[in-house]
């Protein structure tokens, strides 16, 4: 099995987080898949074997030694892909909740990133990683709505600057239950719990591990103690949307991981990434992709008296 080395550049909200956590968000990597790379010698910080449990140093290179099979998305039709936006440059697919942005482990299909790469070949040699198809950002599995994928390595550079510098509209519908203003801006470093990787939690007094968080919302519409609520997230950590409204005391909807009410016959929490804008990288017009709220959503706040966009 060849191994090819990915190189990674931490900037400056990722100083002071573990290493481990980062590169496996970096990467999408799982907790085992990162145990044994570590284990295997296969991170170095600026030259140097790295632990696991050491702290991320923003403008040291980190070079990772990958599996090549870890790394491509294998081209697969399984997965209908539903375009928002096409031109020759980037992609505008509908994410269905309870999908993957792309795989996590070799051979892996029923992906975005598969579907991608199988009708879009081009996507492949995209992204950084291959394994991403071209995806230039992440939503959770549960989470619905619009992914923006590249046709080519510059356009993926340029998106993902523009992620980076915060020039990409990125705006939600969440429902949740719980006290919440009309409107309002929820600032709050997030950071992973000690031993759980799989969340995050609000970090006021900052620190090391925390990154930089800002989202703000508007509630659409209530009833009873249920608000429909539009979020947009100036930043992109991990969970954020799940994470701040959980903080606030107004968790989403069908979210048992933060606590979030359970509502019968829905398999999903309530979230859904109803527009993101950015300007084109090719040329220099402004882009908005919008997508519709999912019918189970949608009966959702019918059931609950709530009108819906």
């Amino acid at each position: 099995m060849t191994t090819e080395q990915k190189i990674l550049s931490p900037g400056p909200d990722a100083e002071g987080q573990r290493l481990d956590l980062w590169v496996g968000e970096a990467l999408g990597l799982s907790r085992a898949r990162l145990k044994r790379l570590f284990d295997a010698r296969g991170v170095r910080v600026a030259g140097k074997v790295a632990k696991k449990g050491d702290k991320v140093r923003a403008g040291l290179e980190v070079a990772v030694a990958l599996e090549e099979e870890q790394l491509a998305a294998t081209a697969s039709t399984d997965l209908p892909l539903h375009l928002l936006h096409e031109d020759a440059w980037l992609l505008a697919v509908e994410k269905p909740s309870g999908v993957p942005s792309h795989p996590l482990k070799p051979g892996e299909v029923g992906t975005v990133a598969n579907a991608l790469v199988a009708r879009f070949p081009e996507c492949q040699g995209a992204s950084d990683d291959p394994r991403e198809g071209g995806v230039c950002h992440r939503l959770d599995v549960e989470t619905s709505g619009i992914l923006l994928a590249a046709r080519d390595r510059e356009t993926w550079q340029a998106v993902r600057a523009a992620f980076s510098a915060r020039d990409v509209e990125k705006r939600y519908w969440a429902l949740v239950t719980g006290p919440l203003a009309e409107e309002g801006e929820i600032d709050l470093p997030l950071r992973h719990p000690l031993r759980h990787a799989d969340r995050m939690e609000g970090a006021p007094e900052g620190g090391k591990d925390a990154r930089e968080a800002i989202s703000r919302f508007r509630v659409l519409d209530r009833a009873a103690d249920y608000a429909f609520v539009d979020v947009e997230i100036l930043t992109g950590v991990q969970h954020q949307i799940r994470a701040h409204l959980a903080a606030v005391g107004a968790p989403l909807v069908g979210d048992a991981l933060y606590r979030g009410r359970e509502e019968p016959g829905l398999s999903r929490f309530f979230l859904h990434a109803h527009r993101l804008g950015v300007t084109h990288p090719r040329t220099g017009a402004r882009l908005t992709v919008d997508s519709p709220l999912p019918e189970a959503l949608r009966a959702v706040l019918t059931a609950h008296g709530l009108s819906s966009p």
